[in-house]
């Protein structure tokens, strides 16, 4: 498939300065969209303020209280500097969804079952995306290009984009494994546990890994300077 330097720059998107790989492309896409150590923070103390509250009361709606307090005031925290409350709404609405179904079976594992099946879909998302080659992580890049869809001409894109998204994978495959049983066994405090040790943790390990795959690749932005390829 042949491409113009002005098609390579429609599948791309913006172009960095200074990139000749689509690797450099991708990592600096990739870098946008993170919420760095803040954003896990947001996501990771109301789990532990429920585990914590649990362990002491053994009361749901205590417990759930004291997960709602931290995130609401990121919430207003990120209001007030006038920063994207993205990262705390997801916590809030996450929450919500966790009070209700702990609420309504009175079972204090229930608090992370969303989490659970969030996993477990995404696992099954990202690997059928790699498989259909329409793999996630393309989305991504596409997100800054006037056509969304236009990384699928570019092979190159498309081959990086499906091992980057298998390291998702991974990563989702890892949390609904371990997650099941405990949740099946009731173990509310491993529960917390394990919910904290993968979340940030955890994905600092797939964010190293993809960045080994992004350092060690070496796709030129141009396909013309590689042997041709076909992408259905």
């Amino acid at each position: 498939m042949s491409m113009t330097a002005g098609s390579v720059h429609a599948a791309l998107g913006q172009v960095p300065p200074g990139a000749s790989t689509v690797e450099e492309v991708v990592r600096a896409r990739l870098a946008e969209g993170v919420g760095g150590l803040r954003g896990s923070a947001e996501a990771a103390v109301p789990t532990v303020a429920f585990v914590l509250a649990w362990a002491l009361t053994h009361d749901i709606a205590t417990s759930l209280i004291a997960a709602g307090v931290p995130v609401v005031l990121a919430l207003v925290l990120r209001l007030a500097q006038r920063q994207t409350p993205r990262y705390a709404l997801s916590s809030l609405v996450g929450l919500v969804v966790a009070a209700f179904l702990a609420l309504r079976t009175g079972r204090a594992q229930d608090v992370f079952l969303p989490g659970i099946l969030y996993s477990c879909t995404l696992t099954a998302l990202t690997l059928v995306s790699v498989l259909t080659r329409w793999p996630l992580v393309g989305f991504v890049v596409g997100a800054t290009s006037k056509d969304p869809l236009a990384w699928r001409s570019h092979a190159g894109v498309v081959r990086l984009c499906q091992r980057l998204t298998l390291v998702l994978a991974g990563m989702y495959a890892v949390r609904a494994v371990v997650m099941l049983p405990l949740y099946l066994a009731g173990q509310v405090g491993w529960l917390g546990v394990t919910k904290v040790v993968f979340g940030w943790p955890l994905y600092l390990l797939a964010v190293a890994a993809m960045g080994a795959l992004l350092l060690r690749g070496r796709t030129p932005l141009d396909p013309a300077d590689q042997m041709p390829s076909h992408v259905s």
